[in-house]
């Protein structure tokens, strides 16, 4: 199956070769409208590149790395110059009259999404592979189980659908593609044609968690980016960006966290999420791991439901407090129940911390109700 694509950021051709000084002062990037969504490709999240038919001269494993990639112009190996992304061996035709790839040839990698959903729009991104990148770029995407291996993916009966034609890119670039196809996907498949190299693979979108895994959990995070929340807004992302704060895991370093610059005025900093669906708080953590002498003072913590006026008790204008202003110590896991403030349903909450400083992690631990259960398994169904 194939869908139309859009190509948001369009590159084409060779950079210049490194001219020395800054690897990134040439580099070739714009706006692109999906890149405050969510990379569900992320390793964090538990995405994988499960397998590849070449990379001879970079680990296919590099395509996922967290971070932009790095160059180091003196960094060579005994397969030649050591680049972080994943590139293969040079094409070659089949006789030496017929020297060149044929037009189908190409290499390709499996890619295991961390957390399945709804693709919005894709970087592929060449950086530091000046001369080496691909001439095009083919992306699929299916549907499958969690578990399945490469020989599932690419068994006979797998339906892909294609949701990247092939399409010219450009060295050095972040060559951006919108995605205009409303189903949940597991596993991609990138194909680069003839060879050549890519930094990167970021995979932005909307998770969409299967609602028989969370109805068997019962109570679960209902802010976790791997069950369908996510950081809509903040006042502040001078060091590190607020999805953090909904990762998986502890943070191990403080850009592994949310941190705001230092406030010079009497006002606060502040993140809002949307939950999964809507669903009661029971409990409430909020972690200022790895941040010292730079954690907040105090935080609070307000909810909204947004479910709409046909749900009872709804009032999309009205917060309501679920955690009173309250102390932080520096690089503690703070724990909070919510008694009867988590009795309300809510959609949406509002961290705000007081005046500034870092979070490492917020886990609101909570059920869906069965509205929200409803509404999920039928976004779910409908997706399919």
């Amino acid at each position: 199956m194939t869908q139309t694509v859009t190509q948001t950021a369009r590159y084409t051709g060779d950079a210049r070769p490194y001219p020395g000084g800054d690897p990134y002062a040439d580099y070739r990037s714009g706006e692109l409208p999906f890149s405050h969504l969510t990379d569900l490709a992320d390793r964090r999240l538990g995405g994988g590149v499960i397998a590849a038919n070449d990379e001879f001269f970079a680990d296919r494993e590099n395509l996922l790395t967290p971070g932009a990639a790095v160059f180091d112009p003196h960094d060579f190996g005994h397969r030649g110059k050591v680049m972080d992304g994943w590139e293969t061996r040079r094409r070659r035709g089949i006789a030496a009259d017929d020297p060149h790839p044929a037009d189908a040839d190409h290499d390709w990698a499996l890619i295991r999404l961390g957390a399945p959903g709804v693709i919005r729009g894709i970087v592929v991104d060449t950086a530091h592979f000046r001369g080496n990148y691909p001439q095009q770029v083919r992306i699929e995407a299916t549907a499958a189980s969690a578990s399945a291996g490469p020989a599932d993916l690419l068994a006979d009966g797998t339906e892909w659908t294609e949701i990247v034609s092939r399409t010219p890119v450009g060295g050095h670039a972040a060559n951006g593609f919108e995605v205009a196809v409303e189903r949940r996907f597991t596993h991609l498949r990138l194909s680069q044609y003839p060879d050549g190299g890519v930094a990167r693979l970021r995979v932005h979108g909307e998770a969409v968690p299967d609602p028989a895994w969370l109805a068997a959990l019962g109570t679960f995070d209902l802010l976790a980016l791997e069950n369908g929340g996510s950081a809509e807004d903040a006042s502040d992302r001078f060091y590190s960006p607020p999805v953090h704060t909904i990762l998986p895991g502890r943070s191990q370093q403080m850009d592994n966290g949310w941190e705001t610059r230092r406030r010079r005025d009497k006002s606060n900093d502040w993140i809002s999420y949307r939950l999964a669906e809507q669903g009661l708080i029971r409990a409430i953590e909020i972690d200022t791991g790895c941040y010292k002498g730079n954690a907040p003072g105090w935080a609070s913590l307000q909810g909204r439901d947004d479910a709409g006026s046909d749900d009872a008790g709804s009032d999309s204008d009205e917060w309501f407090e679920i955690l009173p202003r309250t102390p932080l110590q520096p690089d503690t896991v703070h724990r909070f129940l919510t008694g009867t403030h988590g009795e309300r349903p809510v959609t949406h909450v509002r961290l705000d911390i007081y005046p500034d400083g870092g979070v490492a992690r917020l886990r609101l631990h909570g059920s869906l109700t069965d509205a929200g259960a409803d509404r999920l398994a039928a976004r779910w169904h409908a997706l399919r």
